[in-house]
Parts: C-alpha cells; structure tokens; sequence
C-alpha cells in the first residue's frame, strides 16, 4: 500500500480556505466539486483534474490559488484532465478520466 502525504496536502488545501471532504487511494475529494486531486507516484507532485460539467472561468481562480499555495508548501500542483462523476446507486459513483472535457450534448 502506497503512503501519501495527505497531511501535506491537507494544509495546502486548508491554508486557502477549501476543505477536503473524502480521500480514497490516489484521489482528494474537495468540498469544492469543480476539481479533485490526485497523488503521482511523486510525493512532490499532484494533479488537479477539472469536473467536466465545471465552469473553467468560475473554477479557475480556485484552482491557480491552489498550485501557488502548493509552491509555498514545497510542492507542485499540475493540471491534469477532465473527469466526470455518475452515480452507480445509493453508495457507489463511477468516476471517468479523459484528457478532454467531454461533451455535453445528448
């Protein structure tokens, strides 16, 4: 079982006034749901991936005050892709990474 520094990030997150609401594995769940995290096999490094149905212009600004407190705490937030969450039933969603948004059409 790989360890990850979530305390770390935890601050890092925190020091901008976001929360993080679940952790599972390689993934950070924000309470903010325009965005999550994700852990790289470097411990410096984290990937910060766009929910697919999220505003960029709205979400941006959060995301931009994320990576610069990352800097300040010693490490590197980058961009990754896109994803989108779909509920499976009462307890279970699917989460589907691609490097484009996806397209909202019917």
């Amino acid at each position: 079982m790989t360890l990850y520094p979530l305390g770390f990030v935890k601050n890092i997150v925190e020091a901008v006034g976001m929360d993080i609401s679940y952790a599972h594995e390689d993934l950070i769940f924000l309470e903010q749901n325009g965005f999550l995290l994700q852990f790289t096999d470097n411990a410096k490094e984290v990937l910060v991936h766009t929910n697919s149905e999220a505003d960029e212009a709205v979400i941006s600004h959060d995301i931009n005050t994320l990576m610069e407190s990352a800097l300040n705490h010693d490490m590197h937030f980058y961009k990754g892709g896109f994803y989108t969450l779909t509920q499976v039933d009462d307890e279970n969603i699917r989460i589907e990474f691609s490097e484009t948004k996806a397209c909202p059409c019917p």
